[in-house]
């Protein structure tokens, strides 16, 4: 029995990293808003040189057609982001670091990115306070990406599974006892980097935020044109997407707890 729940949790997290790919496919097409596009033979390298000869709208669209033919990437996303931040875009170079930071947290290239072009924004956001356990394990999940905590998952349970494997097998008792311990140990962080892949996993699939891309935005107190002015809000401001079930408006959270109805028009999703 014991083996059988092993093998099971072991397919479960090999079924979480195939779903994350998938998060990531289906990331391409809402970023491009279509399913497949011709193939090219240009490279990120063309890309690349277009952006040092300071080409930076051809170095989008090769980056763009890049990350069609190959599949997207945090380094395509950031690479993106500094075109546009060059371009003075400042929203979109945000939204592109968003993306970037959402397929690999634990890029400090991007996180330093991502603030620097936030001090370039007009709203000036101060976090609110959180706990200490919750911003640790916000940490913690965001010091690697999915797939790194995946492989790190199926290494912890084979480390384990032979431990535990060596404790039923050995005739001596100081063995068992280490191998117990140990097998343990490594059960749980097997466990601890399940959750924190499954954590990314459902952050790629269950896309939620949004960056403002319009220089100036009047929130609404309802889905309506009509509906009272509540507050104003400006490019490249992040917000959480509460409602996104109507065609043309979108109920939105700030970082403080203010709600309201934004158009569809003035955002994108990360």
């Amino acid at each position: 029995m014991k083996k059988i729940l092993l093998a099971l949790f072991g397919l479960s997290v090999l079924s979480n990293a195939a779903s994350a790919q998938e998060g990531t496919d289906d990331f391409t097409r809402l970023v491009h808003g279509q399913d497949s596009l011709e193939v090219s033979s240009v490279s990120a390298a063309d890309a690349d040189s277009a952006y040092v000869r300071g080409d930076y709208l051809t170095a989008i669209d090769i980056y763009q057609t890049v990350m069609d033919t190959e599949g997207i990437s945090a380094t395509l996303c950031m690479n993106i982001g500094n075109s546009y931040f060059k371009l003075d875009e400042i929203a979109l170079a945000i939204l592109w670091y968003e993306r970037a930071y959402l397929l690999d947290p634990s890029d400090d290239d991007v996180k330093f990115n991502l603030e620097l072009a936030r001090t370039r924004t007009v709203d000036k956001v101060t976090p609110k306070n959180q706990l200490f356990i919750v911003v640790w394990y916000r940490n913690l999940v965001a010091a690697l990406d999915v797939n790194t905590w995946a492989v790190l998952t199926l290494l912890f349970l084979f480390i384990s599974s032979g431990l535990f494997a060596l404790f039923f097998l050995s005739g001596k008792v100081s063995i068992k006892k280490i191998s117990f311990v140990f097998g343990f140990v490594f059960f749980v962080f097997s466990i601890l980097s399940f959750i924190f892949a499954s954590t990314q996993r459902s952050n790629i699939l269950n896309r939620d935020t949004a960056i403002i891309v319009s220089p100036s935005v009047t929130v609404k107190s309802t889905p309506s044109d009509s509906g009272t002015d509540l507050f104003i809000i400006h490019e490249g401001r992040k917000v959480d997407i509460l409602d996104n079930s109507m065609k043309e408006w979108v109920e939105i959270r700030l970082e403080d707890g203010n709600t309201g109805w934004v158009l569809r028009k003035v955002m994108e999703v990360i």
